[in-house]
């Protein structure tokens, strides 16, 4: 749930900015910076203390968990950064819902197999991939519809 709240008090502070800063008067360029923030946050869970956490999110099947956390990890980095420039939002947006996806089955493992964030037991299942959905719907909403202008 920590990155949902970061993604909620970011998009409105982001928001209420936007009152003194043409380009975040909007509230897609408020949700970017949102989601931005939020992206960064979740990838420093990777490198950090949780990074054996993280490890073992990872499904059995998937081959060298160590180096899929670092890499998902660099990806949400990247991916938050291009939301931000207006010449890289839309291909950002649409790898971050490509890796939003991608992610899932690592969330679902996590929520069944029991896996600890922190010592503490992870979101239940159906948050989970209600959250999952909610950014998704966010990332496509605010960076790649058509009606989307520089800013």
């Amino acid at each position: 749930m920590a990155p949902l709240i970061v993604l909620v008090v970011v998009t409105v502070l982001a928001r209420l900015t936007g009152q003194l800063i043409a380009g975040l008067r909007g509230w897609a360029a408020a949700t970017r910076i949102g989601l931005a923030v939020m992206f960064c946050f979740t990838a420093a869970a990777h490198f950090n203390s949780m990074r054996g956490d993280m490890i073992r999110m990872v499904p059995p099947g998937v081959p060298y968990p160590e180096l899929m956390v670092t890499f998902t990890g660099i990806c949400e980095i990247l991916g938050a950064i291009g939301l931000l420039v207006w010449r890289t939002r839309r291909v950002a947006a649409v790898a971050l819902i490509v890796f939003l996806l991608a992610v899932l089955p690592a969330n679902i493992h996590a929520a069944m197999s029991g896996a600890t964030l922190r010592g503490q037991p992870p979101t239940p299942l159906a948050p989970r991939v209600a959250l999952q959905a909610l950014f998704i719907g966010l990332v496509w909403w605010s960076g790649v519809r058509k009606d989307q202008r520089p800013g």
